[in-house]
């Protein structure tokens, strides 16, 4: 990915200079000439690091260095000036500055602060945006669904969040596990600092370890230089880890000591790192039995399992599934500008009968799937997956003449009963969809 660096500085010479030198490492280059035009740029593009001058002809770019920092916290500020003063150098680095160099000074020395930067950056950008996505969206005020089993998920999980406890959160795939573990970090002590996930069973355990706890420079082939790792760049925050029973044994022996002392050593590294840090595990497997099996690390079974939440699976509320079924056409339709349809009576009786293997995931694919769909402001039981007519119907009963009878019921409830248009649809005579109505006795 190429990153962005936007350079601010009246002097075009060692403006054109340092864009040509910096330009030739791979990064996109962006100029501006004074500190309104450079805030412009940053409010149109994706920059994370920022070249400035201290002398620009409307503003100090010691100053700016803060403006930047309150807009857009993740980005790393680099001050340039010609004339460097100790007082200078000190308010740029309280404002948030990455550095304050002198130009001219050890021009060689450009790039690799500019890589160091641009590296804390990154991290720091990943972190805002998962910050920013989990407390637009996280707080148990924003949890669906009344049924029984749901709030007493949510209440425990209320009660644990003003605690730094370690959380274990169980249940089927597709529950809402990251939801929940996204809620509880927005209601704990830590919820200004960075929620970061992570999915254990979508990486190797090598690089799983490295992902998790960085690496010195040389460590193996390609680590070219040192790399921050998910806990690091987590630091006072929330480390939410997912399927965390398709960790390797190794790694589950490094993860303890973190849980134990809040140290651990970066890959190829000697020196113990320390970390503040909660963390919150989940699971669809039965560690316990796992562990019994040799196939998990019992200690950190208990260590993980001190306050334990099962969430319920759609099968277990069915009560809520209309609710969330509207919340999803809802967002679905705004987002395709339709206008929000109705669930026909058959529909919405197909929804609560269906076995939702899936869970909340697979409720929300189909919505999408009968947004896209529908063509009207009802929806009909054709809209649905094909597993959905039958899934739930005695085998025996599926035979040629009960599907006959429910696709004609279908078209019929589709076209509000209008008979002509049935047998359009079906391509059938007036007369041959009359005499099915009255062989099937359909009204």
């Amino acid at each position: 990915m190429q990153h962005t660096i936007l350079i601010i500085d009246d002097e075009k010479k060692l403006n054109d200079l340092l864009s040509r030198i910096i330009g030739l490492e791979g990064f996109r280059v962006l100029q501006a000439f004074t500190g309104k035009e450079g805030l412009k740029l940053l409010q149109q593009e994706d920059v994370l690091l920022v070249l400035s001058d201290v002398k620009l002809p409307d503003v100090n770019g010691v100053d700016l260095v803060k403006t930047i920092k309150e807009k857009r916290p993740y980005i790393e500020v680099i001050n340039l000036t010609a004339y460097g003063t100790i007082a200078d150098g000190v308010k740029a680095i309280q404002n948030g500055a990455f550095n304050y160099i002198t130009k001219g000074d050890d021009n060689d020395k450009i790039i690799p602060l500019v890589s160091q930067a641009i590296e804390k950056a990154v991290l720091q950008k990943q972190a805002f945006d998962q910050q920013r996505k989990a407390g637009a969206k996280v707080s148990f005020a924003n949890i669906i669904g009344n049924s029984k089993a749901l709030q007493e998920a949510v209440s425990l999980s209320r009660r644990v969040a003003v605690t730094d406890t370690t959380v274990l959160l169980l249940g089927e795939t597709g529950t809402g596990k990251e939801v929940f573990a996204s809620a509880i970090h927005h209601e704990s002590e830590r919820r200004q600092m960075p929620f970061v996930a992570i999915n254990c069973s979508s990486f190797t355990a090598e690089l799983l370890e490295s992902e998790l706890f960085g690496y010195k420079a040389g460590a193996f082939t390609g680590a070219l230089k040192d790399k921050k790792g998910l806990l690091e760049e987590a630091q006072h925050g929330t480390v939410f880890l997912d399927e965390i029973g398709e960790m390797s044994l190794d790694l589950q022996a490094k993860l303890l000591r973190v849980l134990g002392s809040k140290t651990y050593i970066r890959v190829g590294d000697t020196q113990l790192t320390k970390v503040n840090i909660r963390i919150i595990a989940a699971t669809n497997r039965d560690l316990q039995t796992e562990a019994e099996a040799g196939r998990f690390r019992l200690d950190l079974f208990y260590r993980l399992s001190v306050f334990t939440i099962t969430l319920p699976s759609l099968n277990e509320r069915k009560a809520d599934i209309a609710l969330l079924a509207n919340y999803f056409l809802k967002d679905f339709s705004a987002k395709a500008g339709k206008k929000q349809p109705k669930m026909d009576e058959e529909f919405a009786s197909l929804l609560n009968s269906h076995n939702w293997k899936g869970n909340i995931r697979e409720l929300k694919n189909v919505m999408e799937r009968v947004t896209i769909l529908a063509d009207s402001d009802t929806l009909t039981a054709d809209l649905l997956p094909p597993d959905f007519k039958y899934s739930n119907t005695d085998p025996n009963a599926v035979n040629l003449a009960t599907i006959e009878r429910q696709h004609i019921q279908k078209i019929l409830a589709r076209t509000h009963g209008n008979k002509a248009e049935t047998a359009r649809l079906l391509g059938i005579g007036v007369t041959t969809l009359y005499r099915k109505l009255d062989e099937y006795k359909i009204n």
